[in-house]
């Protein structure tokens, strides 16, 4: 289901050099200027269930004069001033700025104009104790990313260094955020042997494979045919494996990762 506007959320990534303007009409409505999909409703929506709640609510009504779940708001007519009161906080006020990105204040506008369109938005709540059964078994996570592999990173302290949300496009989008750690390499021999791994060390003149076996391979450039970093993410995508109740319970699980498990 989308609530209908007619330009997609991602272009919130275009206004990340916004500063607040001045004149907003008071208690404006928002008005319908975007499309947004039901992932990112139901991120935004994570997003302000976990920060924005503290003070205006989980029904939004806290702040007077502002109803933001209800599309009442004091100084934001447009979704793009919405999206960047959000960044940048209203000085003098106890409106904050806040350490979003463009696209992430974007889905958190998605989600108050859902809501206020009156569509029932529900947002998984993670388990834990779901999620490392997931992690261990059906998403096949540890399989990876377990304590001896050398192929993917450790995980055993992401819950300190990433977010939900990153979590989640992680897991749904493995190619959105390649670790440079972690790059990838196809290299091609003179005789046509291929050698596919994770890249760890490489000069002008030579370069040393990690293999799919685990195994180290060096060789000297010039002995290549081929050589050239892989755009994408070895690590498959879990859309359409795993439900979105799934992937809320295997992101509680990782949260909770912070220097052990």
């Amino acid at each position: 289901m989308r609530v209908k506007h007619p330009i997609p959320c991602r272009t919130f990534a275009r206004f990340a050099g916004l500063v607040l303007l001045a004149g907003f009409s008071s208690t404006a409505a928002l008005s319908a200027q975007h499309s947004y999909t039901r992932s990112e409703v139901e991120n935004g929506g994570r997003l302000y269930h976990g920060s924005c709640a503290t003070c205006h609510g989980p029904k939004g009504d806290m702040v007077r004069g502002v109803a933001v779940l209800g599309g009442k708001f004091q100084r934001a007519s447009t979704d793009e001033e919405l999206a960047t009161i959000i960044v940048s906080g209203i000085p003098g006020t106890a409106m904050p700025p806040n350490n979003y990105s463009a696209l992430e204040a974007g889905m958190i506008v998605a989600y108050l104009r859902s809501v206020a369109a009156g569509d029932d938005v529900v947002v998984p709540a993670g388990d834990r104790d779901r999620g490392k059964t997931l992690f261990d078994g059906k998403g096949k996570c540890a399989t990876c990313h377990g304590d001896r592999s050398r192929m993917a990173p450790s995980l055993s302290d992401v819950g300190a260094l990433r977010r939900p949300l990153e979590l989640e496009r992680s897991i749904l989008d493995p190619s959105a955020d390649l670790q440079p750690n972690f790059r990838f390499v196809r290299a091609v021999t003179k005789d046509g042997v291929v050698v596919t791994g994770r890249l760890l060390n490489q000069s002008t003149f030579s370069v040393q494979i990690l293999d799919s076996a685990e195994q180290l391979r060096a060789f000297d450039k010039s002995g290549l045919r081929e050589f050239a970093i892989v755009k994408t993410s070895p690590m498959p995508s879990s859309r359409g494996v795993l439900d979105a109740q799934e992937v809320a319970d295997i992101v509680s699980y990782l949260s909770g990762l912070r220097g052990q498990r």
